[in-house]
């Protein structure tokens, strides 16, 4: 907020302090507005609301400062108010701050004084004035309702985050690398009664093991080699707040029943330490993995899994997102037109047929990066085929290139058979012939592709 830009409302009967506030505002720039009536002041309020500060005598015509100040925190809760009076006392003092006002000044007053306060004020109203902007980004990039997606799949997922939100429960999320798996747990922090504070997130995979329980509990200095000082854990830091632990399957055992004895007992040991720390957290988790055979295969604790596992989510494959590539590419553009100063005109046909006939391995995040490549290098305002990565293109020619000529008519069943023994047989070279190996690259039962290899004829 600039100088040239600060409203202040002064509702004071004195000439004489009129002007002397006059006098003492003008040279900031501020834009005073000069009221000598309570009442009057009321009705302005009602219908003005573009005040950054209120200024008001206590003993005033019409309706007295208390009244002025009741109705701004009324219909301004955030305008801080300052009063000011020649019957100062130690009661009027007390109601007027009990009712909000930020401060209370009396008369006579010093000028120095009331520049000082009028300036703390604004700076009040500055910092909340960027909390609420803040707030609304954040809403924007957070809520559910800015998450795009209207495909039956999504709907699905943003029923089940709705509801399980505003709840303490444990959250675990579920998908393929690049769904989205963060921005959901962001999404369910943000609509939770902990929004206002901290959310921390760590990829729990891309810590070694012998670092990670430091990140998570902290340390004391001299636990270990390095540790040269006191250091508070992600636990403590998102105290009160919401903890996103990624790829939670690569957690080893150690860990792991530390893990179960903070969400039983919210509480925990830094390392080194043997003093316990008592948090309020919320945990939400992600993985790709199959927590389930890694229970059955002795990897991952079962207790800690029903822990974590209170509330799924599962977020769909890109590819299973029904109608959904078209919303997200405009997205995605829009985006990175404001980001990039460009303004897309037209997306062309072929670059549309593309990306609906790809199969997105990456899912949305290598779509956003497809997107964003394209938007920055268009040309014209246009986005075609051309602007596709070489790789895109070289893995869409290969499926193209394995599709028959469509002119000369085909047998679908046919071609079906074919497409399903060429997977078969690359998943045998890929699993050096072991046939569980290959039926769990297929998502199979061993014995079902063993049947497969009998109709096909394969060895």
């Amino acid at each position: 907020m600039s100088k040239a830009e600060t409203k202040i409302m002064l509702v004071e009967d004195e000439p004489v302090v009129q002007d002397v506030l006059r006098r003492l505002f003008k040279p900031e720039g501020y834009k005073l507005t000069i009221i000598d009536r309570g009442d009057i002041a009321v009705g302005d309020l009602e219908q003005n609301q573009e005040y950054d500060l209120i200024i008001t005598d206590l003993n005033l015509p019409g309706a007295n400062g208390i009244e002025v100040l009741g109705k701004a925190r009324q219909v301004l809760p955030d305008i801080p108010v300052i009063v000011i009076t020649a019957y100062a006392s130690v009661d009027t003092a007390v109601e007027a701050m009990r009712l909000g006002a930020f401060d209370y000044l009396p008369k006579p007053f010093n000028n120095d004084q009331v520049m000082i306060v009028v300036k703390k004020a604004l700076e009040k109203r500055r910092l909340v004035q960027e909390n609420l902007e803040l707030k609304r980004e954040l809403n924007q990039k957070y809520g559910f309702e800015h998450i795009v997606g209207n495909s039956r799949q999504m709907a699905e997922v943003f029923d089940l985050i709705r509801q399980a939100a505003p709840s303490t429960a444990t959250i675990l999320i579920r998908g393929e690398s690049g769904t989205g798996k963060e921005l959901i747990a962001r999404a369910i922090h943000h609509n939770s009664p902990r929004s206002s504070k901290p959310f921390v997130a760590l990829n729990a995979g891309s810590i070694p093991t012998e670092l990670l329980e430091s990140q998570l509990f902290g340390h004391i200095k001299g636990s270990f080699t390095g540790a040269l000082a006191d250091r508070d854990g992600l636990f403590k830091l998102a105290d009160k707040g919401s903890l996103f632990l990624d790829e939670i399957g690569n957690i080893d055992l150690e860990i792991q029943a530390k893990l179960l004895r903070v969400i039983q007992e919210k509480e925990f040991m830094p390392v080194g330490s043997s003093h316990t720390v008592k948090v309020d957290v919320r945990l939400v988790c992600a993985t790709n993995a199959d927590l389930e055979k890694m229970v059955s295969a002795g990897k991952f604790r079962e207790d800690l899994y029903y822990r974590l596992n209170v509330i799924q989510v599962e977020l769909p494959r890109l590819r299973e997102r029904d109608g959904d590539l078209p919303l997200l590419v405009d997205h995605f553009i829009r985006k990175y037109e404001k980001e990039n100063g460009k303004e897309i005109k037209r997306v062309e046909q072929d670059f549309m047929t593309a990306v609906e006939t790809y199969q997105w391995p990456g899912n949305v995040r290598e779509l956003e990066n497809v997107m964003e490549r394209a938007v920055v290098l268009s040309r014209e305002g246009i986005i075609d085929k051309s602007l596709l990565p070489r790789n895109f293109r070289d893995r869409l020619n290969s499926i193209y290139e394995s599709i028959p000529d469509l002119d000369k008519g085909v047998n679908l069943q046919e071609q079906i058979q074919l497409f399903e023994r060429s997977l078969i047989t690359m998943a045998m070279e890929k699993a050096g012939g072991v046939q569980k190996k290959a039926a769990a690259l297929l998502g199979l039962k061993t014995t079902t592709l063993s049947e497969m290899l009998k109709r096909h004829g394969l060895r």
